[in-house]
């Protein structure tokens, strides 16, 4: 039955309906003015400052600034309403966007993730499927090449890494950028104010702003909306004053001939300058990355028709404005605002400043996260803020991590062109990764036509490179810095991916075979005590060789033996009935089991997540209903055969949620069981045994290992693991804290691997 018939079986008219959907939509789109477009909104404040900066400011004629306008309207209009909001935003990963959303798409359908441990069973996820249209040979031949070239599936993920290193430099330039502009509009009016005040002030905002993250957006986020709305509104009335009141023709500049003739008469000083025009759609790519929170067509329907509109008469006021005023061309955005609302207007850009900073920085905690998921960044401290809203995070270290470099660049730049030269750098980049996995997903994913993807390719790789060039002429002033962070950042993620994948593959390789432990008997050659003994692994597969170290050199072990595998698929989001993976290693009397804890890379691991008592839940389910032939998937040995089924089925959301104390477990757990097989029927001996060992006490066994580099490795490669990874390792955040692992109850085992 769909939504529709529900309702109306409810006695809902169906014009009702349309209206409740409308206002659902109407709702959305108001609230996604406060997340998705504060930085975009606050674009006026800089761009024509930046474009006419350098030589240009020697062309400050109408010509010159009709033509700056026409190239901010056609760029505008291609990039953010045809190529984001009509295209790309239809590329969701399940709802999700961003360039990891766009990758885990390819991942899937192309099998190039990087992930390891990756299983047959992850594609039965529902948010796995990769059913759609019919293969064409396109995207038959393209998904041949990459599984024949590996290296082009390891510069696909390095692509990746580059848009994610200067997404994540948007995080240090928007509060930097956005904030100084604000703030220094105050000398208009206060002309003995220095300069060093304009800076002390800029960055006391960008220390309160930092300060109050660990607080979340929850509990402001009331005020976003209500402050970007009123500041679209105020910037497009200012727009349409000053068009009437100095320029009325200044709608003649929307003929794309004005940028032909801005060219022909500016020369190599009006393509430098375009690094400045590319500033009008920085936050774009928020609209796209923030896709989760909102539906797509409430971020459409606010763009569309409030952001957009709004925008251009701005930046059309700004420029009939300055056509009458060229003197003015360095501080226009202030000049062109009319002395009886200045005051309000500084206070609203102030605040929409702030707002717009605190949109990227959250995009940036999100970011970490994903990455830390994808084994592309140390473990780091992600804090919950909100116990309602699902996905807002605080990361301290990243936070005043952040909060250094903002100010770093704030003090030591001091000048929001520099830093526009450096934020414009940083913001193509990001939009031409995400135009190359566009057309990528357009022959993959959406099974489309050759000729259609390099279209789009074409049309808009081609201006984001035009822009990307003049943006990279302006390295020495400013442009370095987001070049200089991305490549540390890439640096980091690049060498922390590459040491985990290694120690993985040692893991592969050394692993205990099924044969030896299958000889040692029953007993596995020691004295098994009561109790549960969870040993986590990276391997979904095969005994791990920490167990073997146990075996080799302990006299005794618990009772039940419960391999544990904590792994990250290629999907935002796994529900908690698919959470769980329970299956049984070797013959059923020795008592040892598999669990596989599954995680998408947008889940964040709950800190408080009762893993204990659902662990053993899941077992005995799975003990209790193994006779079963409904709904089993079955595990496979090191050698390769069946050694076990698993009963994918939990226990119901009440079950689940449901606590258990250590001294009524079993019979909370009995009672429990008991009513999901009819009330009536007994548990196994098995099943029993598992209760009692639980009631015994967990014990948590955890392999430490540690990475060198071979003898024979190169300087580089030396310095990167010996140096740089075993610097992180032994400054992140400990696996027995990501897994909340009691320490009265760990046992860890060192390792020493070579790479």
């Amino acid at each position: 039955m769909n939504p529709s018939e529900e309702f109306l079986e409810q006695g809902i008219s169906q014009q009702n309906l349309r209206k409740a959907s409308c206002m659902t939509v109407a709702t959305l789109a108001y609230q996604s003015l406060g997340v998705v477009y504060g930085d975009l909104s606050t674009s006026p404040l800089y761009v024509y400052k930046t474009t006419f900066s350098g030589k240009l400011s020697l062309h400050e004629n109408d010509e010159e600034i009709y033509g700056v306008f026409s190239f901010i309207f056609w760029t505008f209009t291609l990039i953010a309403l045809f190529k984001y909001t009509l295209i790309v935003m239809s590329a969701d990963d399940n709802g999700e966007g961003g360039t990891f959303a766009l990758y885990s798409l390819l991942c899937r359908h192309a099998r190039l993730s990087i992930l390891p441990n990756q299983q047959a069973t992850d594609e039965k996820l529902s948010a796995y499927a990769t059913h759609g249209s019919m293969e064409t040979w396109q995207s038959s031949a393209l998904k041949s090449f990459f599984e024949k070239h590996p290296r082009f599936r390891t510069g696909l993920f390095i692509l990746v890494l580059l848009g994610t290193c200067m997404a994540i430099g948007d995080g240090v330039l928007t509060p930097t950028i956005s904030v100084l502009s604000a703030v220094s509009g105050v000398r208009l009016k206060i002309t003995a104010l220095h300069e060093n005040y304009v800076v002390l002030i800029s960055c006391v905002i960008i220390v309160g702003l930092f300060s109050l993250q660990h607080h979340g957006t929850n509990r402001v986020a009331f005020m976003f909306a209500p402050i970007v709305a009123a500041w679209l509104l105020c910037i497009s009335s200012i727009g349409i004053y000053n068009i009437f009141r100095w320029n009325p023709h200044i709608f003649r500049a929307l003929s794309p001939v004005y940028m032909l003739k801005f060219l022909k008469r500016t020369g190599i000083e009006g393509w430098i300058s375009l690094g400045g025009v590319v500033l009008s759609i920085t936050g774009v790519e928020t609209m796209f990355a923030d896709l989760g929170h909102f539906s797509s067509l409430s971020i459409r329907v606010a763009f569309s028709f409030l952001v957009y509109p709004c925008l251009v008469l701005a930046y059309m006021g700004e420029a009939a404005f300055l056509s009458k005023h060229h003197e003015d061309i360095q501080r226009s955005f202030y000049k062109a605002i009319p002395e009886a609302v200045f005051w309000p207007v500084f206070i609203v850009a102030t605040f929409a400043a702030v707002v717009g900073s605190q949109a990227v920085i959250s995009a940036t905690f999100s970011i970490i996260s994903q990455c830390c998921a994808l084994n592309c960044f140390p473990f780091v401290k992600i804090i919950h803020t909100s116990s309602k809203i699902y996905g807002q995070i605080y990361i301290p270290e990243v936070n005043w991590i952040l909060m250094c470099l903002c100010l770093a660049v704030t003090i030591g730049l001091r000048d929001t062109n520099m830093m526009g030269h450096a934020y414009g750098l940083a913001v193509t980049t990001v939009m031409f990764v995400t135009t190359c996995l566009m057309a990528l997903v357009i022959l993959i994913v959406w099974k489309q036509r050759i000729a259609i993807a390099v279209a789009f390719l074409v049309i808009f790789g081609s201006m984001e490179l035009l822009y990307i060039s003049a943006s990279v002429y302006k390295i020495p002033e400013g442009g370095w810095i987001p070049l200089a962070l991305s490549f540390i950042f890439m640096a980091i993620m690049y060498i922390w991916n590459y040491g985990t994948t290694k120690k993985h593959e040692f893991d592969v390789e050394n692993k205990v075979s099924m044969n030896r432990i299958v000889c040692l008997g029953p007993s596995l050659g020691m004295v098994r005590v009561p109790g549960i003994g969870l040993i986590y692994t990276n391997l979904v597969s095969g005994v791990p060789a920490v167990f073997g170290h146990f075996v080799t050199n302990l006299p005794a072990f618990h009772q039940v033996l419960v391999f544990v595998c904590v792994k990250s698929v290629q999907v935002p989001y796994i529900s908690e009935k698919d959470r769980l993976m329970i299956g049984r290693v070797g013959p059923k009397e020795y008592c040892m089991f598999r669990c596989i804890v599954r995680y998408g890379y947008k889940d964040l691991q709950q800190e408080n997540y009762d893993f204990e008592n659902r662990l053993v839940s899941g077992i005995v389910q799975f003990v209790e209903a193994e006779e079963d032939t409904t709904l089993k998937t079955t595990f496979i040995s090191a050698c390769g055969r069946e050694v076990g089924n698993m009963d994918i089925e939990k226990f119901d959301a009440q079950n689940q949620d449901h606590s258990f104390t250590n001294s009524k477990s079993s019979d909370i757990l009995e009672t429990k069981i008991r009513k999901g097989h009819g009330g009536g029927a007994p548990l196994k001996d098995e099943s029993l045994q598992i209760l009692r060992a639980k009631e015994s006490g967990v014990a948590f066994i955890l392999g430490h290992s540690y990475a060198k580099a071979k003898k024979s490795s190169s300087i580089v490669k030396k310095f990167a693991i010996n140096v740089v990874y075993s610097f992180l390792s032994k400054n992140c955040r400990e696996p027995d804290v990501v897994l909340n692992v009691p320490h009265t109850s760990l046992l860890e085992v060192g390792m020493i691997y070579h790479v």
